[in-house]
């Protein structure tokens, strides 16, 4: 490391650092505006309001914008190096432009990484605070999501075989009503098992079933056995029941993983979105380092209009990145097109443009 490397990042952290903080409050300003006569039907006080939804939005957001405030950063203080000519004092010694770049790569390796652990299991814990009072007080007073208390009807796989179908259920108590399970062989039904009212135990860690029969069928011949109740254990657990628009969010990955598999085996419906969340956990730092490069390549050189223009050019950039992020979630979400490459497809394209701007620059 040269004194050199060491003044690029002093200016890469301290601008990143205060663009964070200025974002950060500007966007709570505008959320804060919006949502004032929300707040107000809460009832809850100014210290229960911060604690309980800005403790959790604000890393939500500034994870979500994380990569366009990095870009912004450092295409402000590599414009302004560019405008006092420090650049082409850096280059003129001999420097070569890759060699320049070093501490920038190093930079957003370092934020890229930082993002990467926050996302993956940092940010679900933040999440669960505001999605918590978005869908208990927010989204209700507009009368649309609502975080669901009940399931009825719900029927699906428990492995190849298997299939389960619950009349009702409640999340609140974890307990319901009319649980049944089918056990199939490649040809006809061989178990079935069905209970009046079923619970989960919670010192035991299974579910307790109440008036039980279960029916073993070997060929022509079958039996019953019927029981007051039983303890059983199923490849379910009552968080799997327990489906709102935010419990994605709320998951760490090890758990979001297992909560895929479990819905790929069930046949889920919302598989899509599932693993779209979960290749954006690692899609999105790698794009920080992307726009890192990029931004040093765009305002490393001193043009007429100065920083005011390169900024300019970085808002489109990001705009142009925002899009093809959103056309290929909504395509991977709403036309069956590949989540794992509705994920990466803006990083694939802005490495082109990346290698792009780094080529034409170098020279």
């Amino acid at each position: 490391m040269k004194i050199l490397d060491w003044y690029i990042l002093k200016k890469f952290f301290v601008t990143f650092f205060f663009s964070l903080i200025a974002m950060t409050v500007l966007v709570v300003i505008v959320d804060l505006s919006e949502k004032t006569d929300d707040f107000a039907k809460t009832g809850l006080s100014a210290r229960e309001i911060i604690t309980q939804y800005y403790f959790g939005f604000i890393p939500h957001i500034d994870a979500m914008l994380f990569p366009l405030f990095l870009f912004i950063s450092v295409i402000f203080f590599t414009s302004k190096m560019a405008n006092r000519s420090e650049v082409i004092a850096i280059l003129s010694a001999g420097v070569s432009f890759k060699r320049f770049l070093l501490p920038y790569f190093m930079a957003g390796l370092f934020f890229s990484g930082f993002l990467w652990w926050v996302n993956q299991y940092i940010l679900p814990t933040a999440n669960e605070k505001w999605s918590t009072f978005n869908s208990r007080y927010i989204d209700f007073n507009y009368g649309g999501y609502v975080n669901t208390a009940s399931i009825s009807n719900k029927f699906f796989k428990l492995d190849s075989f298997a299939y389960a179908g619950i009349r009702y259920y409640d999340t609140a108590s974890r307990s319901g009503n009319t649980f049944q399970v089918n056990r199939f062989d490649s040809t006809a039904l061989i178990y079935s098992l069905s209970a009046q009212g079923f619970s989960w135990d919670t010192a035991q860690k299974n579910w307790h079933l109440r008036q039980v029969r279960i029916r073993t069928i070997d060929g022509l011949r079958q039996t019953l056995v019927d029981s007051t109740e039983m303890n059983m254990k199923f490849n379910f657990l009552p968080e799997d029941l327990k489906t709102d628009a935010y419990m994605k969010d709320r998951m760490t990955t090890p758990q979001l993983t297992r909560f895929i598999a479990m819905e790929k085996m069930r046949g889920g419906e919302d598989i899509n979105s599932l693993i779209l969340e979960k290749q954006n956990r690692n899609a999105i730092p790698v794009s920080v380092l992307i726009l890192t490069i990029i931004g040093a390549t765009i305002a490393s050189h001193k043009i007429r209009g100065g920083s005011g223009f390169h900024l300019a050019i970085g808002v489109v950039i990001c705009v142009i990145y925002i899009l093809v992020s959103r056309f290929s979630s909504v395509f991977a979400m709403k036309a069956q097109f590949n989540p794992i490459l509705a994920a990466w497809l803006p990083n694939i394209f802005f490495a082109f443009v990346a290698y792009f701007f780094y080529k034409k620059a170098a020279k």
